[in-house]
């Protein structure tokens, strides 16, 4: 009965509040921790109340849900207790649940639209085929069979909510592939105002370059985001050391498996956007070698700062960088990867940067978020109406 009084207080107001879940925060950053921070300040300038909910979170109007620890997986806590975290989820009162992962917290948010008798939708921001066959070899029966089952368990999860939104058109046919129906492509976005050519800062270069002990002459490429196994680091550790001097690679990030090598340095994640967006811009280069990347946000931040990158022609990261917009590197070789890196200073980098930078302007936040605010108001509409039908459906039934 609380909840209930609780939910009809909350229809009463007049500002509509959306409740997002998800186990994937961490203090490493990781790109759904910046598209749920930058959906939360955009949402709130429009009158919208947010409310998150997440492990071990940090910030003071942040619920933490509390959560074990998960070894190698760059400080993400898995929430054990469905009820409890119900519980919590349904007392925020929320107009509409997104559950931003498909674990325990992907059923809560589940279970407590259903006692508010609200929508619940899903963001799907991992690969879990690829990321089960990955865990168990990646090839053979074993991997064959962990991507089998976790298909099989995504597809009963996730038919359960009223809508799947994924990044990128790949992930929303492979989800639609596995008989998911409500499925629909929601791309990230960057602040392409932020993230800018205009940031780049020789000075601050030199400055790095000496305190990081490079030669001047060095061209330095970067990588941005978790040190995870799905990253394939080790593969550009390998390619750095083929092509040799004058290549250096610079890791921002952390997590269970940082990059290692005569050739690399390592620099603790950075969660200042300023700060990063200058490092993107003053960089000579950017990589990414992941092949199981639903989008690839840091990848669109490279772009959008005018930066020339190389990446895994693979998922998400296929379908946002293409040879006109940059190297898209379709094997997992070392010496494909050595090949592209050289490939970023040929006679075709300025263009491509170019594209690249026009591309990510498509994908700005002021043209990503309306749509999905569209669509939450879509979903809240659908749902008023067919409580209006049922509340007339009920006095009829009584008359």
């Amino acid at each position: 009965m609380a909840l209930a009084a609780a939910h009809d207080m909350n229809e009463r107001s007049k500002s509509p509040q959306l409740l997002d879940a998800t186990m994937f925060w961490s203090a490493a950053g990781g790109g759904v921790r910046r598209y749920l921070l930058r959906k939360r300040e955009w949402l709130r300038q429009r009158g919208w109340r947010h409310t998150l909910i997440a492990p071990a979170a940090s910030q003071p109007d942040i619920v933490d849900c509390g959560g074990w620890s998960l070894p190698f997986s760059g400080g993400y806590r898995l929430p054990l207790r469905r009820e409890q975290a119900a519980l919590l989820i349904a007392r925020q009162g929320p107009d509409l649940i997104e559950a931003g992962d498909p674990y325990r917290l992907a059923w809560a948010a589940l279970d407590a639209a259903q006692r508010l008798g609200v929508p619940a939708v899903a963001f799907c921001h991992s690969n879990l085929g690829a990321m089960a066959a990955c865990l168990a070899g990646r090839n053979g029966v074993a991997a064959h069979l962990a991507r089998r089952t976790a298909q099989i368990y995504l597809r009963h999860v996730y038919r359960q909510f009223d809508r799947v939104f994924a990044p990128s058109a790949a992930m929303a046919g492979e989800l639609q592939d596995l008989g998911i129906e409500r499925v629909e492509r929601q791309p990230l976005g960057v602040d392409s105002r932020v993230f800018h050519p205009c940031r780049r800062d020789p000075a601050w270069r030199i400055r790095w370059q000496e305190s990081l002990g490079l030669p001047p002459g060095a061209r330095l490429l970067l990588y941005t985001g978790r040190f995870a196994p799905e990253k394939n680091l080790p593969l550009l550790v390998a390619a750095l050391e083929r092509v040799g001097p004058p290549y250096f690679l610079l890791a921002v990030g952390a997590g269970p498996q940082p990059p290692r090598g005569e050739r690399i340095r390592v620099l603790a994640h950075e969660e200042r956007e300023n700060e990063l967006a200058r490092i993107y811009a003053s960089v000579d280069g950017f990589l990414h070698a992941g092949d199981q990347e639903t989008f690839g946000l840091s990848a669109l931040e490279a772009m959008a700062s005018g930066t020339p990158l190389a990446v895994r022609a693979a998922a998400g990261l296929a379908e946002l960088v293409g040879d006109d917009t940059g190297v898209a590197v379709a094997s997992a070789s070392v010496e494909a990867w050595a090949e592209a890196i050289a490939a970023l200073f040929d006679s075709g980098r300025e263009a491509r940067a170019g594209a690249a930078r026009r591309r990510a302007e498509t994908f700005d936040w002021g043209r990503v978020l309306p749509r999905l605010l569209g669509r939450y108001q879509s979903l809240l509409g659908n749902y008023r109406v067919l409580e209006a039908r049922t509340d007339s459906h009920s006095e009829s039934l009584v008359a």
